[in-house]
């Protein structure tokens, strides 16, 4: 039976009675049996670990991170590899005894993942200052491939970031990654696509080597046919869109848009050496129909002619499989959980018809990704996956580790979801599921850990931990033993005066990612101010207003000293706590600019809000200081935006002004207005 609640064993020392929670990892772990006793291993002195087999020692890390290898009497750890052992691929078996660690994996990854797992309870035992438990463990994965999505369309990271997430996602047994290059590579073949500031083909290969030898896979997304703006945005590639004043999609019967297409993917190719798969996106496109050919037809051209491509050069493609089933008609029940399963079958056995024509064009040798963020458990969803798999076609899922529109991730980090569709994932026996993390509003990448670390729970170890449980297992391990508390759970409580501050500062009408591309958004989307000469009435008016920014500041001052408690208890993970104290920080902005204004109007002068500029000033610089420890903020001056059609706010501004826009037209409507 798979243990993934947490094992917690009560012993004395020192004549005090503790609690110890040996087996708090992520993910989970299965045992074989019971904790009985302790061994006499003292994790800080393991020094040697001996191959029965002469295999290699793997990456490791934490405790065992500097251990060489001993001779068989020297050595506490004796591991083999057995290719034989009945366990699945990455599988492995953990033995701890009184003396000795025994260690049997399935192959080189399982081996990795033998000593990941018992570097953390290792950890879990030295931290708690006890020695390591007596345990037979027997662990192997849910889901063979288990990749994350790295979008790199808006914004880079410092390159040394990049090492440093390798082995993050290593430690969480996450074993692949589809990056989303956009312009981020220098392509040799298409320069004018690659950005000034994008990463060379040789650095890339560097990073892949790095991966690889921590069990990741990188592999690529070049889009292709619609998402295509980093591409037709330039002069050079005008003539290949399928719209002529629309940066968005190619024109699929264009040959040439396949020659550039084709020299982008082969430098991707080169730059992910180890990759076994090449994703082509082909999402959310809409075309003109050309030569009495439909849209569902256009998109299966292009389909067959990329997915032909990728087979020729040993790469298995992937695609967003959304366009033919919207094409097809099925779309809609896959998203709409307000459809009853008689409607949803109505619905397939009226149109299913439209995809049956085609069946033949549908490539056989392409991985269908039927991707859905939040209803991944819909009866349209699942019955569009069991169609592919009723069509012999490969179908792989993808879910979300954020929402949009936010400075951090809405929604508990999506985990439900994610719990969800890895439960759907291993019930259909699928061969994986991709956890996607987008760039569109570009929060900073630590707050999507706890999204990837219960993306790795659930893809690794099943559905059996329950939500509530894994939020104390995330406190545990990334902020320290001691603050796994529900008291210390301010990253859901942050949800709710961030979803407020979205649209804190703007009129009923006003919409935050679309302020840039407003022609006059002071007026248009900003709040209207105070007429000082009519004391009271825009608080009156306000009200609604004025009492969510209470009650956001309210909650905010709760997650301040919460942040704070941790810091000053010795928190691990500082980087993380000061990224989330940030995010609070503007939003503690924002709620105390509207209440600034209820007091001007109140008072019926300039007082409280003079100083306002000066405040926003120190808030971005500490924000930006933060940040820039490991992200790139600003683009290159010769960057060009994005002309398409989809407001996402990262876009925006070459600078990093785009995060606070609303914060900027405020208090510039201010200066205006008032004649400061």
């Amino acid at each position: 039976m798979r243990l993934v609640i947490l094992l917690i064993f009560i012993i004395s020392c020192n004549s005090n009675t503790s609690t110890y929670n040996y087996l708090n990892i992520i993910p989970s772990i299965e045992i074989s049996s019971n904790f009985q006793d302790f061994s006499n291993i003292n994790p800080a002195k393991i020094e040697y670990a001996y191959s029965i087999k002469n295999d290699e020692i793997p990456i490791t890390y934490g405790y065992l991170k500097n251990i060489s290898e001993g001779d068989f009497e020297s050595s506490i750890i004796k591991f083999e590899i057995d290719n034989d052992i009945d366990l699945k691929s990455e599988g492995y078996i953990l033995n701890i005894e009184k003396e000795n660690i025994f260690i049997t994996a399935k192959n080189q990854a399982g081996l990795f993942y033998a000593f990941v797992t018992l570097n953390q309870i290792l950890e879990n035992a030295f931290t708690q200052k006890t020695s390591v438990p007596i345990l037979n463990i027997k662990d192997q994965p849910s889901l063979d491939f288990r990749p994350v999505h790295l979008d790199l369309k808006h914004h880079t990271e410092k390159k040394s970031y990049y090492f440093d997430l390798i082995d993050h996602l290593a430690n969480l047994k996450i074993n692949g990654i589809i990056v989303e290059l956009e312009d981020k590579l220098k392509y040799v073949s298409r320069p004018e696509v690659g950005s000034s500031d994008s990463f060379s083909i040789e650095w890339w290969i560097e990073l892949s080597d790095y991966a690889k030898s921590r069990n990741i896979i990188i592999n690529p997304l070049v889009q292709g046919l619609g998402h295509a703006s980093f591409i037709l945005k330039h002069e050079k590639n005008i003539h290949l869109r399928d719209k002529p004043d629309s940066d968005w999609a190619f024109n699929p019967l264009n040959p040439e848009t396949y020659e550039l297409q084709f020299d982008l993917y082969l430098d991707a190719i080169k730059a992910t050496p180890h990759g076994k798969y090449l994703h082509i996106g082909g999402d959310e496109v809409h075309l003109i129909e050309r030569d009495n050919k439909t849209e569902l037809e256009l998109n299966l051209i292009w389909l067959n002619k990329v997915c032909e491509f990728a087979e020729k050069h040993g790469r298995v493609p992937i695609f967003w499989d959304d366009m033919p089933l919207k094409h097809a008609g099925v779309y809609n029940p896959m998203f709409n959980d307000k459809i009853s399963v008689k409607e949803v079958d109505e619905i397939w056995e009226k149109n299913e018809i439209n995809l049956m024509n085609f069946i033949e064009k549908f490539p056989k040798n392409a991985v269908y990704m039927r991707w859905n963020y939040q209803k991944s458990d819909t009866y349209g969803n699942l019955k569009a996956m069991d169609w592919y798999m009723k069509n012999e076609l490969t179908v792989m899922g993808a879910t979300a580790g954020q929402t949009r529109w936010t400075l951090m991730p809405q929604n508990q980090s999506n985990i439900s979801q994610i719990k969800s569709f890895a439960s759907s994932s291993i019930d259909k026996k699928l061969d994986g599921l991709l956890l996607t993390l987008w760039d569109d509003d570009s929060p900073h990448f630590e707050l999507y850990k706890r999204g990837i670390a219960a993306f790795a729970q659930y893809s690794w170890s099943g559905k059996n931990l329950p939500i509530k449980d894994f939020k104390k297992l995330f406190r545990f391990k990334n902020f320290g033993s001691q603050f796994e508390k529900d008291k210390y759970a301010f990253i859901d409580l942050l949800e709710k005066p961030v979803g407020m501050w979205l649209n804190m500062l703007l009129s009923e009408n006003g919409w935050r990612p679309g302020l840039s591309k407003k022609q006059n958004p002071l007026e248009s989307d900003i709040i209207d101010l105070p007429d000082l000469n009519k004391k009271g009435e825009w608080s009156k008016k306000h009200k609604v207003r004025i009492n969510d920014a209470k009650r956001s500041l309210e909650i905010s001052l709760s997650v301040e000293t919460t942040i704070n408690n941790l810091i000053q208890n010795e928190s691990k993970n500082l980087y993380l706590l000061e990224i989330y104290n940030q995010v609070n920080e503007l939003v503690k902005f924002s709620s105390n600019a509207i209440l600034k204004l209820e007091k001007a109007d109140l008072n019926g002068d300039l007082k409280p809000i003079l100083d306002l500029e000066n405040e926003y000033n120190s808030m971005r610089e500490k924000f930006e200081k933060i940040y820039s420890k490991t992200r790139i903020l600003n683009k290159p001056k010769d960057y060009i935006l994005d002309q398409d059609h989809h407001h996402h706010p990262a876009n925006q501004t070459i600078n990093f002004d785009w995060q606070f826009l609303s914060e900027i037209m405020l208090i510039k409507k201010i200066k205006e207005t008032y004649k400061i």
